[in-house]
């Protein structure tokens, strides 16, 4: 009997993104992609310490399909230290791998026109054989992102709407998975994993939703929870999660190793090691030290000295090294207090300040002649907003008019 898989399943590492750094004076990279690199880092070093086998990345291994050399370069180290290790990696292709143009090569093609030995990339919907690092066997099939351009090169596709071309190509996708399935059970002593970068239904979304291109195919969670797969290997949506309730197969989403934007921060980061073999797969999540994100509310429009607040609140926040904004809620009155210069020195152990804002609350206070406002109709109310904002006469008018039809229900 064959000895248990270990099995790494990371995705989405975005190497590039910029948001929210600095220059780095040590490597001469930008602080965030620093972030990532070193993310990727500790992912790789937990692995070999619990003696990984197999590696997939389930796509997106850059921000965009045309990373800059040194990108490359920092990117193929990481990938290396596996293969150095015996360890085979498997390296799915993303929708920002993908190059925009047909027959155009994707961000990581490389490593395939250069055959380096123990990379795999993964541009079809096929199955791999693969041999382990400890000589154990494992079917992998591969599924990267659906492109609609890649129905455009057909004929009989390019006069359909895009609705039109969603529908067919989810019909592609049932048929290919469908096959997939058929084929890894032609070998069932043999473990298998579907690898797959799209959204499927049931997915909670992450802030990959603000970075995506287009609109997304979603596949229905049922053609995945196929007893076909040991377990399912996602990629695309940045939110950690397991869409199959504890059943097997496991369909799992590790997430990104480090967090885009305020839209993720309370989202933990991290990957997936997997102990798997035919018929079972036990996994568990593994955090990462990914920079936190940090938003602070503060309000001081009930305090005498707004600035003593602020300063004082500040200290009871875990900002060292953090990602910060900072939101002042204040009154008209209290506005000319407030003084940047502390404020910014209060953040100064921050690794980036992204913003400091500043809620004013701006009441209009205005004289109704002893007139309540209970007492005056829609229109009137309407019509002295309107005054007191110093709307032109004309338009005024104008709005009333369509006002009146509103109050009227025409």
């Amino acid at each position: 009997m064959s000895q248990p898989i270990n099995l790494l399943h990371l995705a989405d590492i975005h190497i590039g993104m910029e948001n929210y750094g600095r220059l780095d004076p040590k490597s001469g990279l930008n602080s965030r992609v620093v972030d990532f690199l070193r993310r990727l880092s500790q992912a790789v070093d937990i692995a070999l310490e619990r003696e990984v086998d197999v590696c997939i990345f389930a796509g997106d291994a850059y921000k965009n399909q045309r990373p800059n050399p040194t990108f490359q370069r920092e990117f193929a180290r990481r990938i290396k230290r596996l293969t150095d290790h015996g360890v085979p990696v498997i390296l799915l292709v993303g929708n920002h791998d993908m190059a925009t143009a047909d027959r155009a090569a994707s961000s990581i093609d490389i490593f395939g026109v250069l055959n380096v030995p123990g990379v795999i990339v993964a541009d079809r919907e096929e199955v791999h054989q693969i041999t382990c690092r400890r000589g154990q066997s494992l079917q992998v099939a591969t599924v990267p992102y659906p492109q609609r351009s890649r129905l455009l090169a057909h004929e009989e596709f390019q006069n359909m709407t895009l609705d039109d071309l969603d529908m067919a190509l989810g019909r592609i996708m049932h048929e290919n998975l469908t096959d997939l399935a058929a084929e890894v059970q032609e070998r069932p002593e043999i473990p298998a994993v579907l690898t797959a970068h799209l959204s499927v239904s049931e997915a909670k979304q992450g802030s990959e939703r603000s970075v995506m291109i287009g609109r997304d195919i979603v596949v229905l969670k049922s053609l995945l929870a196929d007893p076909a797969w040991d377990y399912v290997a996602l990629g695309h949506i940045h939110k950690h999660q397991e869409l199959n309730k504890g059943q097997q197969p496991p369909i799992v989403y590790p997430g990104s190793l480090e967090r885009i934007d305020f839209g993720e921060e309370g989202e933990r980061k991290g990957f997936v090691m997997v102990e798997l073999e035919r018929g079972r797969a036990n996994w568990e999540f593994i955090p990462v030290d990914a920079r936190p994100f940090v938003t602070v509310r503060i309000d001081v429009t009930s305090a005498d000295d707004p600035m003593t607040r602020i300063l004082d609140e500040l200290v009871e926040h875990r900002l060292d090294e953090a990602i910060v904004r900072l939101f002042i809620k204040a009154t008209e009155t209290q506005e000319i207090l407030l003084d940047d210069r502390p404020i910014r020195q209060a953040l100064r152990r921050a690794s980036y300040v992204a913003s400091v804002v500043r809620d004013i609350d701006r009441s209009q206070r205005q004289r109704l002649g002893g007139i309540s406002a209970e007492e005056l109709t829609p229109r009137e109310a309407l019509e002295r907003y309107f005054d007191s904002k110093g709307v032109p006469e004309a338009r005024k008018e104008e709005l009333l008019r369509y006002a009146d039809a509103i109050f009227r229900g025409d």
